[in-house]
């Protein structure tokens, strides 16, 4: 098997069947099977894929554990582990699709010839757009240390995005259509070689959502391999389909980032930024509590 593709849905439905029929016309001589894991939705999500996509492995969820969580259960379905050498058996690649994303036929044949031709690369992704045509910028970025965080937060990388100084968050100083090397790609599109998750274990589930693909990367990195940006392939991404539905959704992402800070930058950053950095993120976490709470009294 070449290829493990893993779809996590939370009340997505419609957006779901569009993501299937697209990967069912993908070209291309490759092996493939897809795995949806189903987040507890209430829109019949996991009845649809029951009844209109038979060669579908759906593992229906019964609770909402985050998308980790349920990324880690297709993924130990597919048989891929961490701490042993794969077996012949497991894909050769698995890849993290997001269900509001919309696949070119041959987009997935063009991404596993990259990297079966770039050995030293561990995981990659497309060019990913919004339905308006422009770049989501969060299909390519560096990690978000102190400083390229401080600029971010307070909006340097917007004022000067042209900055390979303080453009590097989401590292708008480059062409688009550049390939680059990269800190991380996005989980609605993450391309992963088996010999990288079996070293740098599946992903962390004290993330909820948000925050869980940065962490792959810096793990996956961490054991040498390369990540990165390809806009050889181009994928459609409507963006924040789930999320729009779960009220925690922005409050978890002040959320990851802390969890983020605190796992790999705290104990090297200097005192006086690390209170500069935590007294920032948990402002805007505590503002959009506040916002959500008034959301929902009114």
């Amino acid at each position: 098997m070449d290829l493990s593709i893993i779809i996590v849905n939370y009340n997505t439905r419609d957006l779901l069947r569009d993501c299937l029929n697209s990967i069912f016309a993908s070209r291309g001589d490759f092996s493939y099977q897809v795995i949806v894991v189903d987040n507890a939705s209430t829109d019949g999500s996991a009845a649809m894929v029951e009844s209109e996509f038979p060669p579908v492995k759906l593992i229906a969820s019964q609770v909402n554990g985050g998308f980790a969580y349920a990324n880690n259960l297709g993924l130990r379905w597919a048989g891929f582990d961490a701490g042993s050498d794969p077996q012949p058996a497991v894909p050769r690649y698995a890849l993290l699709l997001n269900p509001d994303t919309l696949l070119p036929p041959p987009a997935l044949v063009d991404m596993l010839a990259f990297l079966d031709h770039h050995p030293e690369v561990g995981a990659a992704g497309p060019k990913l757009l919004l339905p308006d045509g422009t770049l989501d910028l969060a299909c390519r970025r560096a990690f978000p240390t102190p400083l390229v965080s401080f600029y971010r937060m307070v909006g340097l990388s917007k004022l000067f995005p042209q900055s390979r100084f303080f453009g590097r968050y989401n590292m708008t100083f480059a062409d688009p259509d550049e390939l680059l090397e990269v800190d991380a790609v996005v989980g609605a599109f993450m391309m992963v070689r088996r010999e990288a998750i079996a070293q740098a274990g599946l992903l962390d589930e004290t993330y909820f959502m948000y925050g869980e693909d940065l962490d792959w990367a810096y793990q996956i990195k961490a054991h040498g391999w390369k990540i990165f940006y390809n806009p050889g392939v181009t994928v459609t991404h409507v963006k924040r389909a789930a999320s729009r539905t779960s009220p925690k959704a922005q409050i978890e992402f002040y959320r990851a980032m802390d969890i983020f800070y605190r796992k790999f930058y705290a104990k090297s950053t200097p005192l006086w930024l690390h209170l500069l950095v935590v007294m920032g993120i948990n402002l805007k976490w505590r503002v959009t509590q506040l916002k959500s709470y008034l959301a929902h009294l009114g």
